[in-house]
């Protein structure tokens, strides 16, 4: 039983009747929420934000002003998206055939983008799917992401490259003898084969 108060959906914002928004969530003006789409506790969806059908936020995510979330984005819980982040779901986008008839939702299958806990993804950045954004991880605002992000990664520039390690807190890893320190947190981190490990297990 949770104790959560229920969502507070702004009067101006489309939430579809299909679609979920969990208890003590905020959906913005203008937002758009799409059918079957599954919104968890706590969220914050910001103005002119649009969440696609079916696409699925965690607990506590916050989806900044006039991010794009095109389906089947999958977002576990903590995800921060920047403002006007976009995510594609199209490997090859046309508007219409070969024969120049329009095309449908038959014409095409859609692929996703996921991101795992707690990830970051800064203003403007763009996801080309099918790609996943690892655990803690950090894209810069701008970046264009064209392949998946290890968990704990830095990446920036486009396309996205790893320029250098953050840890949970958000701030970039100093190296100190063989291992990555957290200036916050002073959380240790081993770095393997090119992915990060913590350091106490």
């Amino acid at each position: 039983m949770t104790n959560l108060p229920e969502p507070r959906v702004a009067a101006s914002a489309d939430v579809d009747e299909r679609a979920v928004v969990g208890a003590g969530s905020v959906i913005w003006h203008l937002a758009q929420i799409r059918e079957n789409a599954l919104v968890g506790e706590e969220c914050v969806i910001g103005r002119g934000a649009y969440i696609g059908p079916g696409t699925r936020l965690g607990r506590r995510c916050k989806v900044q002003n006039y991010a794009l979330l095109y389906e089947p984005a999958v977002l576990e819980d903590g995800v921060f998206i920047g403002p006007a982040v976009v995510f594609t779901n199209d490997y090859y986008p046309r508007a219409v055939n070969p024969d120049g008839s329009l095309k449908d939702a038959s014409d095409w299958e859609a692929v996703g983008v996921t991101v795992r806990e707690g990830a970051s993804l800064g203003a403007r950045s763009v996801v080309v799917a099918p790609a996943t954004i690892g655990r803690w991880a950090l894209v810069a605002a701008g970046a264009v992401v064209t392949k998946d992000v290890p968990d704990f990664a830095l990446v920036a520039g486009v396309p996205a490259r790893r320029i250098g390690w953050v840890g949970r807190a958000g701030a970039p890893l100093e190296r100190q003898g063989d291992e990555w320190v957290c200036p916050r947190s002073g959380e240790r981190f081993h770095e393997v084969r090119g992915a990060l490990r913590n350091a106490e297990g």
